[in-house]
């Protein structure tokens, strides 16, 4: 069994990279999800503030690979697990064979453009506010996101500067 592990920055395409895989029928799990289950059961609204913040209080609690751990759970056929933003997931991913973490990066004003074009619920509305954002996701708390770290520990980088179509190339290439 085959599991791709996604870590990156906002807006830098990991969706777009879950979905190319799940046409080659992987099957997509993202850490969020567990963050969004927690949310809802304390009637939160999901906005990127409050998934920051639960998630840093469910790793500060359970663990910082307690996201990683709840997944796996789920997994049985060859696997996509989005939104990987802490070092203890990556170790925690690592330990499952076949197990492959690739990076998904493209530049701060590219990727601040494609955030404000999908209408998701955001805390930003200025790239200087998107881009002080940005470093909060790149703690060195143990228990909260280390988004830099991740992506150092990626086995693969895909930069995604470019169209769609040159993602799935890349994409292609990298299968």
């Amino acid at each position: 069994m085959k599991i791709i592990g996604l870590t990156g920055t906002n807006g830098a395409g990991k969706g777009e990279t879950a979905a190319f895989f799940a046409g080659r029928a992987f099957k997509v799990f993202s850490l969020s999800d567990i963050i969004r289950e927690e949310l809802r059961t304390q009637k939160k609204a999901l906005s990127r503030d409050n998934m920051i913040q639960a998630g840093n209080m469910l790793r500060r609690r359970f663990g910082a690979d307690v996201l990683a751990i709840r997944t796996l759970k789920r997994i049985r056929d060859n696997s996509v697990i989005d939104s990987i933003r802490n070092p203890s997931e990556v170790e925690c991913l690592k330990t499952h064979p076949g197990f492959i973490l690739l990076a998904v990066d493209a530049p701060v004003a590219i990727r601040f453009r494609r955030v404000q074009e999908r209408g998701r619920i955001e805390s930003v509305s200025t790239l200087e506010e998107f881009t002080k954002k940005e470093k909060e996701e790149m703690s060195t708390d143990s228990t909260a996101q280390q988004l830099h770290a991740c992506m150092a520990m990626a086995d693969h980088t895909i930069v995604n500067d470019s169209t769609l179509e040159d993602l799935h190339r890349k994409l292609e290439a990298f299968l």
